[in-house]
């Protein structure tokens, strides 16, 4: 015999909260009617950067009906991540690289997808039901569905805020035919402050709710493939994965609390990483070092690429060193900001003793117009 609405969606919550998640609101499937036209500018604007996939799901994305046309009920469901430190602290250690807090111990999807699908079983056989579980890697907008269930709002970063933990929550969706009451919709309370958009390194935020994936460090350090174009480097500092900027200045988090989950409290070793040693990591020890975590997914040559950045924007000579040896490493991506590197932290001379045999012996396009740009801009200012 099935369980009524009310009870099974109570037998749920509890259930869930045992299981670890902090926060469990539902939504109907139709509840966000608006989502397909923001979506559609969005991606029409550009603002989705390389994401081309983006473009591929967008109506499965934009209608929870058009992915699975059986779903009657979409249960939103939040765990708390919220930090012991301030998230802000690494950026001062110019040596050393700041990774996002989320990427500082396990992977967040491993995390929660188990505890989904252990949820999401209680309710299949609870109600005789048919569920399906996401973790931010299916076509599915979690952040408008998590307002339109009440979980949180959207605020000016993108970023959905809790009233009780700040901005700190991971979330993830289960899909189900079980009818099951809905929750009322959170309003926004961000009122006039704007300091999430006004801390941003590389203003990417082109207006309030609006985030250019271009020009975020998030996006540059993580999703992002290809060179990161020239003027937005010196914003980066030494984020190497991730920023964490415009959620750690957001006022509601002084609701915010330290994450109960152990698997997601953030690992000291991985607050801030000298950036001598992270320079000297090949794939091998890459994997080794970052196993588990979200950092192991964007590959060693990336992940290089993004501590080169950090060590040019460092000031630190002495760093100059690891970006030399580097300047021979297999990979171009690498190179190429090897080059930028030593172009921001050594003299002239230094440039052009190390620059004149290689910039003839490479054949990148990429690699040589960093050897272009570097040599000119020396060459001008010493001129000067």
């Amino acid at each position: 015999m099935k369980t009524n609405g009310e009870a099974l969606k109570r037998a749920f919550v509890e259930r869930a909260k045992q299981i670890g998640f902090d926060m469990i609101r539902i939504a109907a499937p139709d509840s966000i009617p608006f989502a397909p036209e923001r979506l559609k500018a969005w991606l029409e604007a550009g603002h989705h950067g390389s994401m081309d996939w983006m473009v591929d799901t967008a109506e499965r994305r934009a209608d929870p009906r058009t992915l699975w046309p059986e779903v009657r009920s979409i249960i939103l469901l939040g765990v708390n991540y919220g930090p012991t430190s301030d998230p802000l602290a690494a950026l001062s250690h110019k040596d050393c690289g700041s990774i996002s807090i989320y990427a500082r111990n396990r992977d967040y999807h491993d995390v929660i997808k188990g505890k989904l699908k252990e949820v999401a079983g209680f309710l299949a056989a609870k109600a005789s039901s048919d569920v399906k579980v996401f973790v931010d890697t299916a076509p599915v907008m979690e952040k408008p569905l998590a307002e339109a269930a009440g979980l949180g709002f959207q605020g000016k970063h993108t970023v959905i805020v809790s009233r009780e933990f700040g901005n700190w929550l991971f979330l993830g969706a289960i899909f189900t035919t079980a009818e099951l009451p809905v929750d009322e919709p959170e309003r926004n309370h961000c009122g006039s402050c704007r300091r999430c958009l006004d801390i941003c390194p590389t203003n990417a935020f082109p207006a309030p709710f609006q985030l250019d994936a271009r020009r975020c460090i998030s996006y540059l350090t993580i999703e992002h493939r290809g060179h990161i174009p020239e003027e937005l480097r010196s914003g980066i500092g030494n984020r190497i994965f991730g920023c964490d900027d415009c959620l750690a200045v957001c006022p509601w988090n002084k609701f915010a609390q330290a994450s109960r989950e152990v698997k997601l409290m953030q690992r000291d070793d991985l607050a801030a990483l000298p950036l001598s040693e992270l320079a000297r990591l090949d794939d091998p020890s890459f994997r080794m070092r970052f196993s588990g975590t979200p950092i192991k997914r964007t590959g060693r040559d990336r992940f290089i690429r993004n501590v080169l950045i950090a060590i040019g924007n460092s000031g630190e000579a002495a760093l100059a060193d690891e970006a030399i040896r580097l300047l021979d490493d297999p990979s171009p991506l690498v190179r190429a900001m090897a080059v930028w590197a030593i172009g921001r932290l050594l003299p002239h001379e230094a440039i052009v003793s190390l620059g004149s045999e290689r910039f003839k012996h490479e054949s990148d396009a990429d690699v040589r117009g960093e050897w272009k740009r570097v040599l000119s801009v020396k060459e001008e200012t010493h001129a000067a």
